[in-house]
């Protein structure tokens, strides 16, 4: 088992997924990437840093946070892609 923490270099982190990013983010330089970890927890990353500092949220975190996005909670945050 992989040793997960906050801040790790992004391009290390091992995963059987690969990284994914939303659809309307395509074309894009500057989006969020997710990757699911072997242990049941996400990573997060910047695509503009793709060995940069990598977010571990558990899944109770991500989804809390997908719930809240679904809901609307975060619109003010957003700019049309």
């Amino acid at each position: 088992m992989f040793d997960y923490f906050n801040g790790m270099p992004a391009d290390v982190v091992q995963a059987a997924g690969a990284w994914q990013k939303a659809q309307a983010s395509e074309g894009v330089q500057a989006c969020l990437e997710m990757r699911k970890l072997d242990d049941g927890q996400v990573a997060l990353r910047n695509s503009r840093f793709p060995a940069g500092p990598a977010l571990i949220l558990t899944a109770r975190e991500i989804g809390a946070l997908l719930f809240g996005v679904k809901n609307g909670e975060f619109d003010h945050m957003a700019v049309e892609p």
